[in-house]
């Protein structure tokens, strides 16, 4: 019995220390430029619709399910998906604009786990007519997700899609 005694403090204290170790939150962003101006480039930012056309997970799932409401383009609006493994299920809602410059979100994630997480578009207007664009999302790992995180790259899982989808809206707007 005592045996058994040791071996579940044991596990407790690993997990204690696991959690102490454990990243508490996240930060992911990637960042292209696009040759074309700011306002132009806004235009394909700010509306949930129109980023359906460049978003890397549309093309791993063409035929998932979409729900657009309230005013695209405006404080509120939401986009709800489900789909496949490799987008599972949730909403993005557009929590602020700075018309122009920079659109912010909350992402709520139902499947495969549930979380939240702030996502957002900055545009920054450069010299000869480009514009930079800056995606990423952050937010909390709370427990018992904290524990995943330290074996697991949340850089390294959602980068590439980052990268990949301001390719397609840079192909897109500069074709």
């Amino acid at each position: 019995m005592t045996i058994v005694l040791y071996i579940v403090i044991g596990i407790i204290i690993l997990i204690a220390v696991l959690a102490l170790l454990a990243p508490k939150s996240y930060d992911v962003s990637r960042s292209t430029e696009i040759s074309k101006p700011k306002a132009e480039v806004f235009e394909n930012i700010k509306y949930l619709k129109k980023q359906q056309e460049w978003s890397p997970w549309a093309k791993k799932d063409p035929n998932m399910e979409k729900k657009f409401t309230g005013v695209d383009g405006e404080v509120g609006a939401i986009s709800y998906w489900n789909g496949n493994k490799d987008v599972g299920e949730g909403e993005q809602e557009i929590t602020k604009i700075i018309e122009g410059k920079r659109v912010e979100g909350e992402l709520r994630f139902m499947k495969p786990f549930r979380s939240t997480s702030d996502c957002y578009l900055d545009l920054v207007e450069l010299s000869n007519g480009k514009t930079k664009v800056t995606w990423g999302f952050k937010g909390e790992n709370k427990f018992p997700m904290s524990i995943m995180m330290l074996f697991m790259n949340m850089d390294k899982a959602v980068g590439k899609d980052f990268e990949e989808g301001l390719q397609s809206l840079k192909s897109i707007l500069e074709k």
